[in-house]
């Protein structure tokens, strides 16, 4: 059993959870995730590691409610217990030699680009962050990011908080006037992603997306996180929670990923809403 040791709500539909996890502590790195269940008759779902504390012995997870799984987990509270948290799981975000980034983070995948942010700032790196919402409501850890980068653009949707506009505004107007980068990290929505890869392309500037967005079991076996990568002219299938999660962006088809991502979406959407009305019967039974 693993003891939720904090809990905050980042916005209506997203909670930061620290875990007490001391082996998952010791050997997590940024671009990682874990495994967890809520309780003993739960699925298993993956999370990526938003963070960790090897002294405390604590690892932090940040989740958006859409499913049965997270919606279970957000009624957990401080002091309560998880029944699975395994890991750290898939390939190390790779940062080494690295001094000047761009990291491209959308909504919730703010959450996994954060740790990248604050690994590349602790090894000297200059890091520029780009980080975008629909809106200011959705806004999440813009504190955090200011303290890892250099610079940081906001952007929103709608221009109801920092700059109007997605992503790829700043990125390219970056990139227009001939600034370069060892390295652009993009980590959001699949569609996101898509574009910023299309906005580095031109300057051939290397491009990491992180294809968690994909992963379903976190092993490979459900085959839920296949994906086709274009190399020299052929098709290639790999698993993204195996051989991933991050992924040369120049390769990935990424119209197949998105297109596959939403075969699940009426799923989880339903699967919430049940778990949602039974507590909600449970709670008026109670009262």
């Amino acid at each position: 059993m693993y003891r939720i040791l904090t809990k905050k709500s980042l916005n209506p539909t997203v909670t930061m959870m620290e875990i007490e996890a001391p082996f998952v502590a010791a050997k997590a790195e940024p671009g990682q995730f874990i495994i967890l269940r809520v309780n003993d008759e739960g699925e298993r779902i993956p999370l990526t590691v938003a963070g960790y504390d090897r002294e405390r012995g604590s690892v932090r997870i940040i989740f958006q409610i859409v499913g049965a799984t997270t919606e279970l987990l957000n009624l957990k509270e401080e002091g309560e217990y998880i029944s699975d948290f395994v890991g750290p799981l898939g390939e190390p975000t790779r940062l080494d030699g690295l001094k000047r980034v761009c990291i491209v983070g959308g909504g919730v995948g703010c959450a996994i680009a954060l740790p990248i942010a604050e690994r590349l700032a602790s090894l000297g790196c200059e890091v520029t962050s780009i980080i975008g919402f629909r809106s200011k409501d959705l806004l999440i850890l813009e504190d955090e990011f200011k303290a890892a980068s250099a610079r940081l653009f906001t952007m929103t949707d709608d221009g109801s908080y920092g700059r109007e506009g997605n992503v790829c505004v700043p990125l390219r107007e970056m990139l227009e006037a001939g600034e370069r980068f060892d390295e652009v990290i993009t980590i959001g929505p699949l569609v996101m992603m898509k574009f910023v890869v299309e906005a580095v392309r031109p300057s051939g500037i290397p491009c990491t997306v992180s294809m968690n967005p994909i992963m379903i079991d976190g092993t490979g076996m459900c085959g839920g996180c296949r994906l086709t990568l274009i190399r020299d002219g052929k098709r290639v299938t790999e698993f993204a929670c195996v051989s991933g999660p991050d992924f040369n962006g120049y390769e990935v088809d990424f119209d197949e990923a998105i297109s596959r991502s939403a075969m699940y979406r009426d799923f989880e959407r339903h699967a919430h809403e049940q778990t949602c009305n039974l507590y909600k019967k449970v709670g008026n039974d109670n009262g």
